[in-house]
């Protein structure tokens, strides 16, 4: 059995005549994820793209041709000798033509676990070997976080996967609120791969060892029922609302601790200006913050009570930040944490997201893992990751970010490896319209996703199970040696083997290649990684003992990590990376911004899709969350997603009494829909999502209907058709989708096609053939 490690687990791969039969999960992982066994059915079924294709109108009539057909021509099946020539030469064409800021290769997606085939990594290495490319900065999963962070505490990175253990958790804290809860769905997860996963026993230890734990969401299940936590639902996004009140209390009682706030922050007195209305004659205090967030004032106040006398750990979810002025939780969360100055202390202080993957608070040894080299990028452009509509839509328009302002490139092709735009943007009525204004799009891809779909160049690549790799990464304490199981399906090839063919067509292989064969160059990120863990006192055993072996495991530090604990030691001895050293609960770099949407200090503002008021009427408030059975998009089209479905709809859940108001039971196909879209979903009526409020899971595969016959966006239930794209604020340009107000009805239309999981025409007309050779 072949030894494989993905971003939900490590498991054994079992193959018979060649062909992958099942995965089993590796021994280490007492908690295990069925996610990756969702690969079994699909890796060489007619979802696979067994060769290059090219859309047919472009094939014809070359570069710009038809982009409204995107999505909707067939393809033609190509040598991978006409494919790099033709792919090649369209980038000479745009390069000479347009420049290389004119080729956006953001390509913002978590690919595939193993250190060496990173798909963007490698696109950005061979795009900076011809020049560079325009680029996009942070991310959807915490783009708000990633730039007011770094304005408050002097980083975000080098905390985000760098916080207080578990262990210290379980040792010393007392009380743990989770806004946002503690989803052990999420922690199945982990980038680049992961051996044991640890989020559920980790919670399951700190709860048997006396640490209360507080829920704070609109889900209850986002905290697992065996912790016996306290649920308090409050209106989606009115987290940070909550969190100013709870500030005022402490404030108001002089619970607040004084000392912390000299010695170790800058600002404070500002924002009890704002606490008490100072500044704009409103009291920010219990009843204030209860009427936002739909909880009672006195619970506020209790809470805020409990928090003073205990030892309190507060963990903020990356969900927080997907929300219009998504920069606010986090900062808010962060300067109540400081008012209860456990900041530094074994057990206490905040957390950025525990369980939103499997890293999170885990306890283990951070070793310096080698990357790929990417290179330099010669070109300066960039766009937040969440404004690629409004790039492709409004070339030459200027916009602002993180206290500059810029101008968006005019964009003649897009090359795209290892993510889906599909599944993470926003508004995806929106984002066709810009899909359809560059020259060209290329798309590395193993199946037919939509956005292979709506590609003009294909390049199939292998899957993880088809090729040798290596799963190390800093934020776990397994290094696996992932062996090809499989020769690659069809005419497959991994990306560095596509890029090379590509290079080579265009006199730049060496640049890209150095001389070195994939297996070089995973001898050489090994080699460099066990050099300089060596150099920090970690012995790893040889690359051949590893390949041989298989696995190891490094042991786990001597004792437990505690995020701040130098800071609160010797603030002076070890600043933090802000102007003034220290916590920034006002910051005069923002203030200097002057933006309307961001003030230098904790703010609540109103969401605009509230329309200027908390009440909002008969709508309903839309969360799209991380997926139990998937992992964003990737193996939609696997059993372990297709069996959660409902009539192969995407599940929506539904309040109990929203339900009975609109005549909804449970297992009904229902219509979700507002001005920016509709789809289909099947509804799960439930009494653990609050009144008021639905989730959709993201990730179902985007399926339009291009004829309009039916009126729906999307027939099988991607919310992305209904959430707003827009930024966060001025800051940070962020996505807001779970700023997202819908109406639901229950679905009388019949039966749609549904197209999602099915190939394309091919050539003639005739379904691609699964068992076709090249």
């Amino acid at each position: 059995m072949s030894l494989t490690s993905a971003h939900w687990g490590t498991y054994h791969a079992h193959v018979k005549d060649g062909r992958l039969t099942g995965l089993s999960h590796f021994a280490e992982d007492s908690d295990p994820s069925e996610i990756g066994k969702g690969i079994v059915d699909v890796i060489d079924n007619e979802s696979r793209i067994m060769g290059p294709m090219i859309r047919k109108s472009w094939l014809e009539s070359g570069p710009g041709s038809h982009p409204e057909r995107r999505g909707i021509d067939p393809f033609v099946r190509v040598s991978w000798d006409q494919a790099n020539q033709i792919v090649a030469a369209e980038l000479d064409r745009v390069i000479a033509a347009h420049g290389n800021e004119a080729i956006y290769a953001g390509s913002y997606g978590w690919a595939s676990a193993g250190r060496f085939h990173h798909a963007p990594g490698q696109l950005h290495r061979f795009l900076n070997a011809l020049g560079g490319y325009t680029k996009s900065v942070n991310t959807y999963s915490f783009a708000a976080a990633e730039v007011i962070v770094p304005h408050v505490i002097g980083h975000f990175r080098n905390y985000i996967y760098n916080q207080t253990s578990w262990t210290s958790v379980r040792d010393h804290c007392q009380l743990f609120v989770a806004f946002g809860g503690v989803a052990l769905k999420n922690g199945q997860i982990g980038q680049g791969g992961l051996g044991r996963h640890i989020q559920k026993e980790s919670i399951l230890e700190a709860h048997k060892n006396g640490v209360e734990f507080i829920s704070v969401s609109p889900l209850r299940s986002d905290m697992i029922d065996d912790v016996d936590a306290a649920w308090l639902s409050i209106r989606p996004n009115s987290d940070a609302a909550l969190m100013i009140g709870l500030c005022h209390v402490l404030f108001d009682e002089g619970l607040h601790d004084r000392a912390f706030l000299d010695r170790y922050c800058v600002g404070f007195d500002q924002f009890a200006d704002y606490l008490t209305g100072a500044i704009d004659g409103i009291v920010k205090d219990a009843a204030w913050a209860g009427a936002i967030c739909a909880m009672d004032a006195e619970a506020i106040k209790a809470l805020a009570r409990r928090m003073a006398k205990s030892r309190t750990m507060l963990s903020f979810s990356w969900s927080l930040t997907r929300q219009a002025h998504g920069e606010q939780p986090f900062w808010a969360g962060i300067t109540l944490a400081a008012m209860l100055g456990q900041i530094g202390l074994p057990g206490g202080g905040f957390g950025l997201g525990y369980s939103a993957v499997n890293t999170v608070g885990n306890h283990i040894q951070r070793l310096p893992v080698a990357a790929m080299p990417q290179g330099k990028n010669d070109v300066k452009t960039f766009i937040p990751v969440a404004r690629i509509a409004d790039m492709l839509l409004h070339p030459g328009d200027e916009f602002d970010y993180d206290g500059g302002r810029y101008r968006y490139p005019d964009i003649k092709m897009i090359y795209w490896a290892g993510g889906n735009p599909f599944h993470h943007h926003q508004d995806l009525t929106r984002l066709l319209a810009g899909w359809r204004k560059p020259d060209t799009i290329i798309a590395h891809e193993w199946c037919w996703n939509a956005l292979a779909k709506h590609a003009d160049i294909i390049l199939p690549c292998t899957t993880s199970l088809e090729r040798t790799d290596i799963a190390m990464s800093p934020m776990d304490n397994y290094f696996v040696s992932m062996q090809a199981a499989i020769a690659p399906v069809g005419d497959a090839r991994d990306d560095y083997e596509i890029f090379r063919g590509i290079a080579a067509k265009m006199g730049a292989e060496n640049a890209f290649t150095e001389g070195r064969s994939a297996e070089d160059w995973q001898r050489w990120l090994y080699d460099v990684t066990k050099q300089a863990s060596a150099e920090q006192g970690h012995e790893l055993p040889s690359y051949d003992a590893f390949r041989k072996d298989g696995w190891f495991k490094l042991p786990p530090p001597a004792t437990a990590h505690v995020m701040f604990a130098d800071f609160r030691a010797d603030p002076v001895a070890n600043p933090l990376a802000t102007p003034s050293g220290k916590i920034e609960i006002f910051s005069q770099t923002i203030a200097g911004f002057d933006y309307d949407d961001c003030a230098p200090h904790p703010c609540w503002f109103v969401p605009p899709e509230w329309l200027g008021s908390p009440d909002r009427g008969s709508r309903l408030h839309l969360l799209g969350n991380q997926p139990t059975a998937r992992l964003h998009s990737q193996l939609d089209h696997g059993s372990i997603s297709r069996d959660a479905k409902i009539a192969g709809h995407e599940p929506v859940k539904i309040n109990r009494q929203d339900a009975a108001e609109r005549a909804i039971e449970n297992g009904d196909i229902v219509r979700l829909y507002n001005d920016r879209g509709s789809c289909l979903c099947g509804a799960i009526v439930s009494d653990e999502v609050m009144q008021g409020v639905l989730i959709v899971s993201t990730g179902a595969w985007f399926d339009p209907d291009p004829s309009g016959a039916s009126g729906l966006s999307c027939h099988h239930g991607n919310p992305n058709v209904l959430t707003p794209d827009l930024g966060t604020s001025k800051l940070a340009q962020g996505p807001a989708a779970h700023s997202c107000l819908v109406e639901v009805e229950k679905w009388n239309g019949g039966a749609v096609a549904m197209t999602a999981h099915k190939p394309p025409l091919i050539e003639d007309g005739r379904r691609q053939d699964s068992k076709a050779t090249s």
